[in-house]
């Protein structure tokens, strides 16, 4: 009965990592599960058996890790640059608590990671990401780089074809994994919330280090 019951536990939250959001009239992909003894605001996924590492290109050319950020809190998010309005929300959410966190900002990586690698190109990451702030990264793969990685982090992704011949967009999981310092996952962060819950949590983090 016990075994049935963590598997349950397992299979609802790897349901609602997936929760999916569309980048046109989304209400947002959000976790609605949450540990009631965190003192995170955010969703506490400590001990999370996947999203554990990726292996892409940095918008500089650079091959990237997860261990390359070893002793900097990361905040990963999957989107692209095309996208409407849940993507340049959740990057000028982001630049809003760099601002927020001061000189610790310097202990916290942004990574901006395309699902749309065939017109998201290394040259055009280095243009969009950069604009919301100068540290953030962007990375990129080639499709099977893509689906690899959405895979581990179980981020759902998919084309949608617009009205226009060969015009699409790309519905999305809405949301970002956040690691702390020694690389492990630790929070689940839901899009639309504004800047200060994040803060919050991401301080929580860099004091943990200090």
């Amino acid at each position: 009965m016990k075994k049935f019951a963590h598997l349950l536990f397992g299979s609802l939250l790897a349901l609602l990592l997936l929760a999916g959001c569309k980048d046109k009239g989304s209400e947002g992909g959000q976790m609605l599960l949450s540990p009631a003894k965190s003192s995170f605001r955010n969703t506490d996924v400590t001990g999370l058996g996947y999203a554990k590492d990726f292996n892409l290109i940095d918008h500089n050319g650079k091959p990237r890790r997860l261990e390359d950020f070893r002793d900097k809190v990361v905040v990963m998010f999957f989107g692209y640059t095309q996208c409407p309005d849940v993507c340049p929300t959740t990057m000028s959410e982001m630049a809003e608590v760099m601002k927020q966190l001061g000189p610790d900002a310097s202990r916290v990586q942004v990574l901006f990671v395309t699902v749309d690698p065939e017109r998201d190109t290394p040259e055009l990451l280095s243009k969009y990401v950069p604009a919301f702030d100068s540290r953030f990264l962007g990375l990129s793969g080639d499709q099977a780089a893509t689906e690899k990685v959405a895979k581990e982090f179980r981020v759902f992704y998919q084309k949608v074809p617009g009205k226009q011949a060969g015009s699409y967009t790309m519905d999305h999981t809405a949301g970002s994994y956040v690691f702390d310092g020694k690389g492990r996952i630790r929070l689940f962060v839901r899009h639309g919330q504004g800047s200060e819950p994040i803060a919050h949590d991401i301080k929580q983090l860099l004091a943990e280090a200090r």
